[in-house]
C-alpha cells in the first residue's frame, strides 16, 4: 500500500523543511531508522476572518480517534537512517517540518497563493508574470517546498516558499493583501515560452545532498502547444530550458497536453482533455512512449505505485507494467483534479445526478467507491495534505480542507478566479513510488 512506502525524501511530513531547522540525510531510500507515528493534533484554522469551519457528516462506519488517542487519519511513515551531518530531523526523510502550504492559482488575477495548511492563513501572494495576464493555473511543489506554476498563455515561474532561500526577502508578499509589484522578492526565476496553450508543470525528485541539506539537481517538467505538443525539461535552480522533446503522432487539438505528473524516476506523464493520448517521457534518456486513454479525462495524477490515472466521469488507472486500463465510471465523479492519499483512496470532486456537490474516494486497488462527502461547492482542484486532509478548491473563492475521517470541513476564502489542479502540495511528488514500467 501507498501509506507504507517510505517517503521519498523530503522534510516531507508536512511538506517541506525549514533550513534552519535539523535535517535527516540520505537519498530517501528506506533504511533501519524505523517509523515515526504522527499523532499530533491538527491546528484549528485562522482567525475567522479567512477560514471558516463548517461540520460535516461522515459515512457511516469512519475511523475516529479510538481509546488511545489515537487518530487513524495519521499515518506511520517510515523514515531512512538519520544522517548526524544534517542533524536527525526535517529534510531528506522526515521529522519535523516547518512549514506545510498549498499554492492555488488566482488564474483572473494573474496571481498565485501560499496558503498554510494548519493555520489556513494566506502567507504570500505574487504575480507571476509582469504583465498579470498569464492566467496561471497548474501549481507543482517539489521536495525542498519550492513552487512552480505554468500559465496558461505561456510562461513558468517557481517561487522560493522560504523567505532565507528569496533574493529579496525584505520585498515579498506577506498576504492576500499584500501584492508586491512584478517580481516580488521571492520570485527565484522566470521562464518565457511562446505557446499557444501550456498547462502541465512537475517536479523531478532531485537528489538529496547532505552538505547542503536540500535536493539538488531538481528538474521541472511542462508542456507546450502550438500546433504540435513539445514536453519540455527545465533545470530547476536556473530556470534555463534544457530539453525540448516533440511528441509525434499525437494531435494537438489546442490543448496539447492538459495534466502532468511524475513517477519514481522522475519520468514525465501527461494526459490529454478528452479522449486522448497518455504520454511518457523518461527523465533518463528522453524516450517517448504514446498509449491511447480508454476514458474521457481531465485531471490526472500518478499513485503510490506508479500508475497513472485519468480523472473525469469516469476514473481509469494505467498499469504501465501490463499496459492496460481499469476503470470505474459510476462513482459519480465529474471530472476534475485527483489524486491519491496515503490510505489508497482516489479523490477526485463531483456532484451527483441531483447537481448535488461532493467529494468522492474510491480504493485505488480495487476501484470500488469508497467514500462520498459533501461540499459546498463545486471543486475542480484536489490535493492532499500531510496530514491526511484532502484539498478541494472551487470555482469560486473557496477553497475547503476536509478530514475523510470526521467529515469536518474547514473554509479558507479570498480567492480570486481560482483553477487548479495538480500537485499543489507536494504530496503526490513525495509518494511517487512503484514501477516506472
Amino acid at each position: 500500500m501507498a501509506s507504507m512506502r517510505s517517503v521519498t525524501g523530503m522534510c516531507v511530513l508536512l511538506a517541506a523543511c525549514g533550513g534552519g531547522g535539523d535535517r535527516a540525510g540520505g537519498d530517501g531510500e528506506s533504511g533501519s531508522g524505523g517509523v515515526l507515528s504522527i499523532t499530533t493534533d491538527s491546528v484549528e484554522s485562522g482567525d475567522g476572518s479567512t477560514a471558516a469551519s463548517a461540520e460535516g457528516n461522515g459515512p457511516a462506519g469512519s475511523a475516529t480517534a479510538d481509546e488511545t488517542g489515537v487518530d487513524p487519519l495519521k499515518f506511520d511513515i517510515a523514515l531512512p537512517d538519520v544522517s548526524t551531518a544534517c542533524g536527525g530531523v526535517g529534510g531528506g526523510g522526515g521529522g519535523t517540518a516547518d512549514f506545510s502550504y498549498i499554492w492555488v492559482a488566482n488564474s483572473t488575477e494573474g496571481t498565485v497563493s501560499k496558503i498554510n495548511t494548519q493555520t489556513l492563513v494566506e502567507e504570500g501572494r505574487y504575480i507571476v508574470r509582469s504583465d498579470s495576464t498569464g492566467s496561471p493555473s497548474r501549481t507543482s511543489v517539489n521536495l525542498n517546498g519550492d513552487m512552480a506554476v505554468a500559465n496558461r498563455s505561456s510562461g513558468v515561474t517557481k517561487i522560493y516558499a522560504r523567505a532565507e532561500d528569496c533574493p529579496d526577502p525584505a520585498n515579498t508578499s506577506t498576504g492576500g493583501g499584500d501584492i508586491k509589484p512584478w517580481q516580488d522578492g521571492c520570485i527565484a526565476w522566470f521562464t518565457p515560452f511562446a505557446y499557444a496553450s501550456q498547462r502541465p508543470v512537475a517536479w523531478t525528485q532531485g537528489e538529496f545532498d547532505e552538505a547542503t541539506c536540500r535536493y539538488e539537481n531538481t528538474k521541472l517538467w511542462t508542456s507546450g502547444a502550438n500546433a504540435s505538443i513539445d514536453v519540455v525539461l527545465i533545470d530547476g535552480e536556473t530556470g534555463v530550458v534544457e530539453q525540448t522533446i516533440p511528441i509525434p503522432g499525437v494531435a494537438a487539438n489546442y490543448y496539447g497536453i492538459y495534466g502532468a505528473a511524475v513517477d519514481s524516476e522522475g519520468n514525465f506523464w501527461g494526459s490529454q482533455l478528452g479522449l486522448g493520448s497518455l504520454v511518457r517521457v523518461k527523465l533518463s534518456d528522453l524516450s517517448v512512449s504514446v498509449w491511447p486513454m480508454n476514458q474521457s479525462g481531465y485531471g490526472m495524477t500518478v499513485d503510490g505505485e506508479g500508475r497513472p490515472w485519468t480523472c473525469s466521469s469516469a476514473l481509469a488507472r494505467f498499469d504501465p507494467v501490463t499496459e492496460t486500463w481499469a476503470a470505474n465510471t459510476t462513482a459519480g465523479a465529474s471530472g476534475g483534479g485527483c489524486m491519491v492519499d496515503a490510505a489508497g483512496i482516489l479523490w477526485v470532486g463531483g456532484y451527483d445526478a441531483n447537481f448535488a456537490y461532493n467529494l468522492v474516494g474510491i480504493d485505488a486497488e480495487t476501484l470500488v467507491l469508497s467514500q462520498t462527502i459533501a461540499l459546498p461547492n463545486y471543486a475542480k482542484g484536489i490535493s492532499i495534505d500531510f496530514e491526511g486532509n484532502v484539498w478541494a478548491v472551487s470555482y469560486a473563492a473557496d477553497a475547503y480542507r476536509v478530514n475523510p475521517a470526521s467529515g469536518q470541513i474547514d473554509t479558507f476564502t479570498g480567492l480570486v478566479g481560482p483553477y487548479t489542479y495538480s500537485d499543489m502540495t507536494g504530496f503526490a511528488l513525495s509518494q511517487a513510488g512503484g514501477p516506472a514500467g
